[in-house]
Parts: C-alpha cells; sequence; structure tokens
C-alpha cells in the first residue's frame, strides 16, 4: 500500500521522526495519519485492499474525504463489502474522490452514483461561483446530503457551489 506517511509508520500506528515532523510542519494532517493507519489494519484481513493507494485525507465536521488512486476508488465501488468494511472503520462518514482531479472530477466523486448533468462556472461581481446541475429531482429520500457536499468542496477546494436539481 501505498500511504502519505511511511508504511511502517502506518503498520504499527506510530510515526518516526521524519513523517512526525511532517505532521508539526503542516506537511501531513492527523487525518492523513489516522486514514493511513486504519486502512493499513484493514488491509491485513482484506486482500483487495492491500494494494490502495491513499495519497491524502482531509477531515472536517465528522467527514473524511479520502483522496484515492482511480483504480482503487473502482474497486470500493463495485463492492458494497468493502465500501460498509471501510465506512464501518472510519469513526465518521467517509466520501472517496480521485487524487489529483480536476474540479468537475471531485465534485462528480462527491455525487456519485447520482449523475451531474453539468458543472458551469460563472463570474458574478467578481466572485467565482460554481454551480452543478444534478440529475432528477430531489426529494427527501435523496441519499447524498447537498449541505455536506457545499460544505466538503469549500473546505477542501475553495469552491462556492450552487446545487440545483434538473426537475424542480
Amino acid at each position: 500500500m501505498i500511504f502519505p506517511i511511511c508504511g511502517f509508520d502506518a503498520k504499527n500506528n506510530i510515526l518516526c521522526p521524519q513523517c512526525e515532523g511532517k505532521v508539526d510542519t503542516g506537511v501531513l494532517t492527523k487525518a492523513d495519519v489516522e486514514a493511513s493507519v486504519t486502512l493499513a489494519k484493514i488491509a491485513k484481513t482484506t486482500k483487495e485492499i492491500e494494494n490502495f493507494s491513499l495519497y491524502s485525507c482531509k477531515e472536517f465536521e465528522d467527514n473524511f474525504v479520502l483522496s484515492l488512486a482511480k483504480n482503487d476508488i473502482m474497486i470500493i465501488r463495485q463492492s458494497r463489502t468493502i465500501y460498509r468494511l471501510l465506512q464501518d472503520n472510519f469513526k465518521q462518514k467517509i466520501w472517496l474522490v480521485e487524487a489529483d482531479e480536476t474540479d468537475k472530477k471531485f465534485i462528480e466523486d462527491l455525487f456519485f452514483p447520482t449523475k451531474i448533468l453539468a458543472i458551469n462556472v460563472v463570474w458574478s461581481k467578481g466572485i467565482k461561483k460554481t454551480k452543478a446541475i444534478v440529475s432528477g429531482k430531489w426529494t427527501p429520500k435523496f441519499p447524498i446530503d447537498t449541505k455536506k457536499v457545499i460544505e466538503i468542496v469549500k473546505n477542501v477546494r475553495n469552491l462556492d457551489i450552487d446545487i440545483d436539481f434538473e426537475d424542480k
């Protein structure tokens, strides 16, 4: 597995001086460390995730945004068992996004499996605003908390986003 911290540190739940220095200087976050340790623990018993690549993890308000390799996300999305295993081992809700992706792909990943019809960038009075149009119609049973998506996009990508639905 590839982690933001050393593989040895992740497997043994202890930080070497080099990784500890990265946390102290802000290069790595405590969420990076916690996610690495959690994934290393799961990988001991689950062969499917032992080759995953975790690039970073952002944590805020009971949410973990895991930046993984594209193939790793595909494996998780194809197996409800693996997704549940990951969700059960993390204390908070997990969101899966591809590492080093565009803002558009980032937003699409947050809405998976819901289809995004369009993502537009609008300038209004000197302020950049992003607007996402989601397929279908919003109902109280809509599976994705749009308020959390707005918070995640703001905190992780520093984008102001409006979310509209195709059918009002």
